[in-house]
């Protein structure tokens, strides 16, 4: 009886205890807190091409005029004259530049010199050996003598021509790379000239295996930060033959139909439609998705995240290899969304969030003020 009694008494207190806590919560006004369900994990996603669809390759480069040439001195000396600033505009023949020609005149007196006294020992020699005086080889060390001194000559009035720097073109000072007063060596760039009547190109260095898939005649879609919102046309006019030794890279030459706004050396970007590759054509059965929308690859056998709505499916696909940055995969239909980035730690039947990686590198507005 005094056990009941006390478990009754237990049951009392705890009961008690209970609502004096619910009453002092709504004393001090609180509220019962829920706990809030995690967000869905955000993941990026693209939709699958149609097997054997072209791609598009995507590479920047710099403008440049077909004809631009870096005028320099043969011989070196004191750059005594330069009348011309970067911008200017010239024309063909024009005197551009000059080095002081003290030293190229003396080498073409002394030459003058020495031709006059070969020409001197050669008819010497001559009348010698038509009386019989001297030897045919001493006439024809004679003769030797002054060819050689002739040259001589013809080379002193050669230099003494490149004294002074001409425009080759009508066109624009791109750059200007020496001062007067220095002191410029045979070959050292001191202009970059541009013709204005060449067209303006873009060269894109391009993996090689990218380059191989461009076609001459080929169009493409050029942008440039110069000209915002705009996009050209241009149409691909050289393919290079040779790679860089250091990067492998195969420069692929543009022609852009630019307005006047374009100027050489400006950053400027170029979208080409490219078949697929040998490899992928090969496999016509496969599409191409981004390598990182592979959970697992063994052997032929591979598995993506597929979008169900805002679910992520497992499914298992057919693996073909690698196509560059892309891998193959056979199973999926054309225009079936797939999970890139973060497709590593969803798991199948998570619902997920999709974002756009472009909107999340946009900056704050506001914050700064904050």
């Amino acid at each position: 009886m005094d056990g009941a009694r006390a478990g009754y008494g237990g049951v009392v207190l705890l009961t008690a205890l209970a609502l004096g806590s619910g009453l002092m919560l709504v004393a001090c006004g609180g509220k019962a807190q829920t706990p809030q369900a995690a967000p869905p994990p955000a993941v990026e996603a693209v939709t699958v091409g149609a097997p054997g669809q072209a791609s598009e390759l995507t590479a920047s480069g710099a403008l440049q005029r077909r004809r631009e040439m870096a005028l320099s001195f043969r011989i070196p000396g004191v750059l005594t004259r330069m009348s011309v600033e970067a911008g200017d505009a010239v024309r063909a023949g024009q005197a551009l530049a000059a080095i002081d020609p003290a030293g190229v005149d003396a080498r073409q007196t002394q030459a003058a010199a020495d031709l006059e006294r070969a020409r001197r020992d050669a008819d010497r020699a001559r009348k010698l050996y038509s009386t019989g005086f001297v030897a045919k080889a001493r006439l024809d060390d004679a003769e030797s003598a002054l060819k050689a001194a002739q040259a001589a000559h013809a080379g002193a009035a050669f230099d003494r021509r490149w004294a002074s720097l001409a425009s080759p073109v009508s066109g624009v000072v791109l750059a200007r790379t020496a001062q007067a007063g220095e002191v410029v060596a045979a070959g050292q760039t001191v202009l970059t000239v541009a013709d204005l009547s060449s067209p303006l190109v873009l060269r894109l260095p391009l993996p090689a295996r990218d380059a191989a898939r461009v076609t001459l005649g080929s169009s493409a879609a050029v942008t440039a930060d110069a000209l915002p919102g705009q996009t050209l046309t241009g149409v691909v006019t050289r393919l290079g033959q040779a790679a860089d030794a250091r990067t492998g890279a195969v420069t692929v030459e543009i022609e852009v139909q630019a307005p006047p706004q374009l100027k050489s050396g400006q950053i400027a970007a170029a979208r080409l439609q490219a078949p697929a590759s040998a490899q992928a054509a090969a496999r016509a059965e496969f599409v191409r998705i981004p390598a990182e929308a592979l959970l697992e690859a063994s052997g032929d056998k591979a598995a993506v995240l597929r979008l169900d709505g805002a679910v992520a499916r497992r499914v298992n696909v057919r693996f073909g290899g690698f196509d560059g940055d892309d891998a193959l995969v056979a199973g999926l239909a054309a225009g079936t969304r797939v999970i890139t980035a973060g497709a590593g730690f969803v798991s199948d039947g998570e619902k997920v969030a999709v974002v756009d990686p472009r909107a999340l590198a946009a900056p704050v507005r506001g914050a700064a003020g904050k």
